[in-house]
C-alpha cells in the first residue's frame, strides 16, 4: 500500500490552522484542487461522522468522494476515511486521512498523512490533488 505525506508551514496560530481543516466554511475556501469547485458537500471535520464532497470541473466533470470523520482532537489532529465514488455512485477503495497541526516558531506546520492508497500511481495522482488544494490553503493564509 503507498503512503502519501506532506508538510506546509503557514503564518498563523495552530488553533487559527485547525480551524482552516476542520471548519466546513473555512474548507470550502480551500478544498478541491484548482480549477474545480464544490456544489455539493457535507464537510465538517469538527466533529465525527460522515462526510462527502462533490467537486466539479469547468466542463461539468463531478468527482464525488466520501467517508467517516473518525477522530477529532482540537486543535491537533482530525482523521477521516476517503474513498472515491464511481459514476454509478458506487464507493471503491476505502484509504485514511490525517490531518495534523503543530506549533512552529513562525505559526504552524500541516502535517497530511493519506495512508493506504493501493499503489503508487493512486499515490501521485492524491499527491497531485492534495498539493494543489493547499496551494489554495497558502494563498488563503498569505
Amino acid at each position: 500500500m503507498a503512503d502519501l505525506r506532506l508538510e506546509r508551514e503557514f503564518p498563523v496560530g495552530p488553533e487559527q490552522l485547525f480551524a482552516w481543516v476542520s471548519d466546513g466554511t473555512k474548507l470550502l475556501q480551500w478544498w478541491g484542487p484548482e480549477g474545480l469547485h464544490v456544489p455539493e458537500h457535507d464537510l465538517d471535520f469538527s466533529r465525527t461522522g460522515a462526510w462527502f464532497s462533490v467537486m466539479e470541473n469547468g466542463e461539468g466533470q463531478r468527482f464525488k468522494v466520501s467517508g467517516h470523520v473518525t477522530h477529532v482532537d482540537a486543535p491537533k489532529s482530525v482523521g477521516f476515511t476517503w474513498a472515491w465514488h464511481d459514476e454509478n455512485d458506487k464507493r471503491g477503495d476505502e484509504s485514511h486521512v490525517t490531518f495534523t497541526v503543530e506549533a512552529t516558531d513562525n505559526g504552524a506546520r500541516l502535517v497530511l498523512d493519506h495512508r493506504e492508497l493501493g499503489d503508487d500511481e493512486i499515490s501521485a495522482s492524491h499527491e497531485g490533488g492534495w498539493t494543489s488544494s493547499l496551494r489554495k490553503l497558502e494563498a488563503a493564509l498569505a
